[in-house]
């Protein structure tokens, strides 16, 4: 009998299982929290890897603290946004140009810029609740003049509500939900790594 899709391509994710691990085990140490604050306020403005990752370890090892490990997603997030408006609105030319490029955006910039003037906030939402990369809406949303509180309170929202969503499942499985990930992680990796790489791909290539 041949290998599923899964069995195939799982060993090419054996270091993020390593990653997984390591960072799992920070949440058996005073460095967890602190370190989530930092990836979720760098992935706002120009890191790429999304702060859920992190997230989901810590609410897998401590599942009663999982909304206080929201809030601090949420802050950091939001907190990260406001320096990505802020490239946006004041370093568009240098700073802002360089990120938009790298993540393939750049040439999509107008495009945008009519979504911004079609939706208004509502395209923010749908990038602090999707895959699509959030830090190229937040420098867009300061290059394009968005009010301040309105860029703050959607951002507040829609990040919140995503990271509240992911933190709810580990409240209230607990450990149902750590054993549903150790059965199912690699197939649960490959999804991740799709919705990832898809959300750079909708901004890259579908964006017209």
């Amino acid at each position: 009998m041949g290998k599923s899709f899964e069995q195939r391509i799982a060993p090419g994710f054996g270091w993020i299982r390593k990653l997984y691990d390591w960072v799992l085990s920070w949440a058996d140490t005073p460095y967890g929290p602190g370190a989530l604050i930092l990836l979720a306020f760098a992935e706002a403005s120009f890191f790429p890897l999304p702060p859920d990752v992190l997230l989901m370890a810590l609410a897998l090892g401590e599942p009663r603290k999982s909304f206080r490990f929201a809030l601090l997603s949420t802050v950091g997030s939001v907190t990260g946004g406001l320096l990505g408006y802020y490239i946006g609105y004041k370093l568009m030319e240098t700073i802002g140009v360089k990120i938009l490029t790298f993540y393939g955006a750049m040439d999509k910039f107008l495009y945008l810029k009519s979504l911004y003037d079609q939706y208004n906030v509502w395209f923010l939402t749908v990038a602090g609740f999707t895959p699509v990369p959030y830090k190229v809406f937040t420098i867009a949303s300061g290059a394009f003049h968005m009010p301040l509180l309105a860029f703050v309170i959607v951002s507040t929202l829609s990040r919140g509500a995503r990271f509240y969503l992911v933190s709810a499942f580990f409240y209230f499985w607990g450990e149902k939900a750590r054993d549903f990930i150790d059965r199912y992680f690699n197939l649960l990796t490959i999804i991740f790594t799709v919705l990832l790489v898809g959300g750079f791909l909708l901004v890259k290539y579908l964006v017209k």
